[in-house]
């Protein structure tokens, strides 16, 4: 062996024992008692590393293994090591481990130290309460994946926690649409100050992970309940259980409108409905239409665009949020069971939107994860959807203009696709994103489905989601109802009317049923049991479950009530 050093040396990657054989030609397994040569490949000796090492010697020859590399493990979290859950279970490979601190790289070269917010896209100092949720998700991702320490952890919740707990709201009422990354101001989409409105889908997600931050990590609990406390959602949910969203008009005056369609709204409403509100409106897929793609009737919102001006658009990421963060749960649900959905609709329906991009790819070749995602240079942003505006795969840009050469293979939707199924397709979604980064700037949006090559951006939403696609890899869903701790969010200002004044939830407080009221038990569900088809329903809770759910159509019978003969019967009494 040649050496341009004279120095103890040591070979790397082989099993921790200690072995006197004779050498051989080939690897060290293959042991020929006349042979006089050994050959390892991939020897790393003082740190560089050689294709292959051939040591000759005369006589038999000791060779002593170092270490075995173990792969990342992690026990952190409430839920410590893995459940049982939907998708792909288990600790992370060294290679997946490389991906988590790929992401989190990203909210290194983003961050705001002095504000504790991250950039929504590169060093662009701007972000949206959607992005600053996508943060909180790296952030309990990175910690429970071992990326940070807890000091890290610790040292970034209290600074955001303390930004979004005083940040200027919208009228008054709760925060606005976009916000200065660098100095917490409310700003415009160009960032220039200004008001602009309020995302009630936004700020939906933002409540699914404060309420995820505060269940899993319970000393910050506290802090982030006040952070709610202070918005007015009066105007955000009407009697009706909707969620409204606001802009400003040109003339000043803030306008109401209903916020959401099917996919993103349920989901975001979600976060609502954890924290106590009544938005059984908006949670349920009303109204509802289907569309056969590929032989998979695809479910879109029915709502028609040019009465009610909002697309419908049909995308992966509100289903796989869903997924990810809630295991496609109610939000009553407090179970913890990684296996069974409560939520079965939404399980249903994600199946279908996973199912018909499979499809696409076997029917044309084109690897497909669609999702909305950023591109460089105008239109800025697109949404990339399975359908939309009475087309299959039709990717529009926020003005409905056709753009084609915009659609991409989303990152965040590959890799979210990947951890919740685990199929030979999304090994393929995950090799065609799995490298698409820069080391110490994250992940790229995507690959463009043209052959144009990878978008050259990185961003917040995307390299949250991946990590925690990751996480749900080891831990399953990420909200885990383990926080059983007395909630300031639940007890302050109870006696007053301030929880009226801003229409807080009142759990403190018990509405006793009327004997008139009824029976919610009657009342049909929406998506009734035998339109489940990829997946089995499970009835007897407060909506119908789904379990076992898998891209072949599952074709069970449906659960018959069996009759059997009483063991014992009264004898009538005769008449008198």
């Amino acid at each position: 062996m040649t050496r341009s050093k004279s120095a103890p040396w040591l070979l790397a990657g082989a099993a921790s024992l200690f072995a006197f054989f004779p050498l051989s030609n080939g690897r060290a397994q293959d042991v020929d008692a006349s042979a006089s040569t050994l050959t390892l490949d991939g020897v790393s000796v003082e740190g560089e590393t050689y294709r292959s090492v051939t040591i000759t010697s005369a006589a038999p020859l000791s060779v002593r293994f170092g270490d075995m590399v173990q792969a990342q493990t992690c026990a952190r979290g409430p839920m410590g090591q893995s459940r049982v859950h939907s998708g792909r279970n288990g600790q992370l490979t060294p290679r997946e481990f490389e991906m988590a601190k790929t992401a989190w790289s990203y909210f290194e070269s983003s961050y705001q130290s002095e504000t504790g917010l991250v950039n929504a896209v590169g060093s662009f100092p701007s972000t949206t309460l959607w992005d600053t949720a996508s943060y909180i998700s790296a952030m309990v991702a990175a910690y429970e994946l071992c990326v940070i320490d807890k000091r890290t952890f610790d040292d970034r919740a209290n600074r955001l926690i303390n930004t979004l707990r005083n940040l200027t709201l919208y009228r008054g009422e709760a925060p606005n649409k976009v916000y200065n990354a660098a100095t917490g101001e409310m700003v415009d989409y160009a960032n220039q100050p200004g008001e602009i409105g309020m995302s009630a889908n936004d700020i939906g997600r933002l409540l699914v992970w404060l309420q995820i931050l505060k269940e899993r990590h319970p000393h910050l609990a506290n802090g982030v309940d006040n952070v709610p406390m202070r918005w007015n959602f009066c105007n955000l949910i009407n009697e009706d259980g909707r969620m409204f969203g606001s802009f400003t008009q040109s003339d000043g005056d803030t306008r109401y409108v209903q916020e959401g369609r099917l996919g993103y709204e349920e989901y975001a409403a979600k976060g609502f409905a954890l924290w106590g509100f009544d938005v059984d409106r908006a949670m349920s897929p009303e109204s509802l239409n289907f569309v056969e793609i590929f032989g998979v009737r695809v479910p879109y919102d029915g709502r028609d665009p040019r009465v009610f001006k909002n697309q419908n658009y049909v995308l992966t990421e509100g289903y796989i949020l869903d997924g990810l963060e809630l295991g496609w749960d109610l939000p009553t649900d407090r179970s913890n069971d990684g296996m069974v959905a409560s939520n079965g609709w939404r399980a249903e329906f994600a199946q279908r939107i996973y199912l018909v991009q499979q499809r696409r790819f076997e029917q044309t070749g084109v690897i497909t994860a669609r999702s909305e995602h950023q591109v460089e240079g105008s239109p800025y942003f697109v949404y990339d959807s399975i359908f939309a505006d009475g087309y299959p795969w039709n990717t529009l840009d926020p003005t409905g203009e056709y753009q084609p050469d915009r659609a991409a293979v989303s990152a965040k939707a590959a890799v979210g696709m990947w951890a919740l199924w685990d199929t030979d397709y999304t090994d393929l979604l995950f090799e065609a994103v799995a490298d698409l980064s820069e080391p110490d700037r994250g992940f790229y949006e995507g690959l463009y489905e043209n052959g144009n090559g990878y978008i050259p951006l990185q961003t917040a939403n995307n390299n949250g989601i991946i990590l925690a696609a990751l996480l749900y890899k080891v831990q399953g869903p990420i909200l885990q109802r383990v926080n059983q701790n007395t909630q300031v969010w639940d007890t302050a200002f109870i006696g007053t009317d301030i929880r009226d004044n801003k229409c807080h939830p009142n759990r403190m407080v018990e509405e006793v049923p009327c004997c008139a009221c009824g029976n919610a038990n009657q009342i049909a569900p929406v998506i009734p049991v035998e339109d489940f088809v990829y997946c089995r329903p499970v009835t007897g809770g407060q909506d119908i479950g789904a379990t076992e759910c898998s891209t072949v159509e599952h074709n069970l019978p449906l659960p018959q009530v069996r009759k059997v003969l009483p063991s014992s019967c009264s004898i009538p009494v005769a008449d008198r």
